[in-house]
């Protein structure tokens, strides 16, 4: 099992390893001025039910960045993205007693998503430290083999399991807005062992452009720290947290989101005033005049430094 990056000075020094063994090419120069100019905004509209609003236009929504109403430049209603995905599944001592469970039904949410020769998902596990278990593949079955190997044992670095997966390997397919990308944690969202923090670990899925999807192995039915942490991951990123009461539900919570990532819309706008200060925006996009519904988006960007 190969250790992702098990500690920062080695993830930078790798990093910094990188240029002298190859020379970045010129092709991102052009991207960083394409991610400056515009800003790309994936997200779901449910009514209150739950249930998936599909039928909407460009005319239907607003977005603001600050105060400040955006002119939408694109709209399409995205079903058929190509799927960036990290699967982050918790092996610590704590989730022992649910793990058979959690396994089936990541197995079972890895054969109903990933499209061979079009989608790619990646395998974490995370106890005392985030290993990768299986990089980023379109092979149903050769995740669900390492699935089914994984064994519980140890503490919880949740927290280095998002930052890197984000960083180090879902924000590297190009350009952002032509993949969809997110994580999926299945975990008690308990972190006593990560090197870097929540916020971190958060800022890091925004700059990548990863949505949190968040599935709680508490079935206490007492709302814990842990279920705050993922409730609070997910909601920043515009993806959703569950809570299934018994083991056995994590499989409708797995299909819930899958259907989630076939059923999302997609905007672009130019920020105005156009700032390139390295500094969090916050944005909001809502349905005009349609309380009734709710918009799950992220709640903003990281404007390059230049």
């Amino acid at each position: 099992m190969k250790q992702l990056f098990p500690t920062l000075l080695c993830a930078s020094v790798l990093l910094a390893q990188t240029p002298a063994q190859k020379p970045a090419p010129p092709e991102p120069d052009h991207r960083i001025v394409l991610d400056v100019t515009r800003v790309n905004m994936l997200f779901t509209v449910t009514d209150k039910k739950g249930r998936f609003i599909t039928d909407l236009g460009k005319e239907d929504f607003q977005v603001i960045e600050g105060k400040k109403p955006q002119a939408i430049q694109e709209f399409t209603s995205e079903s058929d993205l190509p799927l960036r995905l990290g699967l982050l599944i918790d092996t610590s001592n704590s989730i022992r007693d649910r793990f058979r469970f959690e396994q089936q039904a990541a197995i079972e949410f890895i054969n109903s998503v990933v499209r061979q020769h079009v989608d790619k998902l990646m395998l974490v596990s995370f106890d005392s430290a985030a290993e990768l278990v299986t990089d980023l593949v379109d092979d149903p079955e050769k995740l669900a083999k390492a699935v089914r190997e994984l064994r519980p044992g140890g503490g919880t670095a949740l927290y280095d399991a998002v930052y890197y997966a984000c960083r180090d390997k879902l924000a590297l397919d190009q350009p952002k807005d032509k993949f969809r990308r997110a994580v999926i944690i299945v975990s008690d969202g308990d972190d006593n062992q990560s090197r870097v923090t929540r916020d971190q670990a958060l800022e890091m899925a925004q700059k990548a452009d990863v949505v949190v999807y968040a599935i709680s192995t508490n079935i206490s039915r007492i709302e814990s720290d842990g279920d705050k942490v993922l409730r609070y991951l997910a909601a920043e990123t515009g993806g959703q947290a569950f809570f299934p009461f018994k083991v056995e539900d994590l499989s409708q919570s797995f299909e819930n989101i899958a259907n989630e990532l076939r059923h999302q819309y997609n905007v672009f706008y130019r920020p105005e005033p156009l700032l390139t200060d390295g500094l969090y925006h916050t944005v909001t996009l809502k349905v005009k005049g349609r309380k009734d519904l709710v918009v799950r988006a992220r709640k903003g960007y990281y404007a390059p430094k230049l």
